[in-house]
């Protein structure tokens, strides 16, 4: 069975107009599961990365696991106020106002090589300022990797256009 197959789509959610990719299906079947691990896991295992840095909450379900299977570390990228240590901070755009988002000061060292993982690229707001502040951190963004990219809205594009390599499992046209 496909990735693709195993996402469920729920129309009209979380309103009107939305086709909400459900991952919950795919992270339930353990042969979907291992497939995306394993995915991953293959068009990385040559790039020389030295940590993922997984955003908040589903990039921390895929992250740990590629990054188990690549022999290296994850960093948590989360919502400000959940780190309990020192953290460096970004602020970024959302498509309707901004939000920002902190990882621990001492996660990424300068110059380590860090992928970026979540579960979907949409509009690419949250991966843009998870870009920044890998950035900020003095870690090389060496890409951003995704299970589900949404290219009617761009975000993958605009990571491209930021000279950052973006992959992902498959796509879905639409919102």
């Amino acid at each position: 069975m496909s990735i693709k197959s195993l996402i469920r789509t729920i129309p009209d959610y979380p309103k009107k107009g939305i086709m909400f990719r459900d991952i919950t299906t795919l992270f339930s079947d353990a042969d979907g599961l291992r497939d995306v691990i394993d995915g991953f896991a293959a068009e990385y295992q040559d790039k020389k990365i030295d940590v993922i840095a997984g955003i908040e909450a589903r990039g921390f379900v895929i992250g740990p696991a590629v990054a188990v299977a690549l022999g290296i570390g994850f960093v948590t990228v989360r919502k400000k106020g959940k780190l309990p240590a020192e953290t460096i901070s970004v602020e970024y755009d959302l498509e309707y106002g901004s939000d920002v988002i902190e990882i621990h000061k001492d996660s990424i060292k300068p110059g380590q090589r860090v992928l970026i993982m979540d579960d979907l690229i949409a509009t690419g707001g949250t991966a843009l300022g998870a870009i920044d502040l890998v950035e900020k951190a003095g870690g090389d963004v060496a890409g951003c990797a995704f299970i589900i990219d949404l290219p009617d809205l761009g975000g993958a594009q605009k990571i491209r256009d930021r000279g950052v390599d973006e992959f992902h499992l498959v796509e879905f046209e639409g919102d």
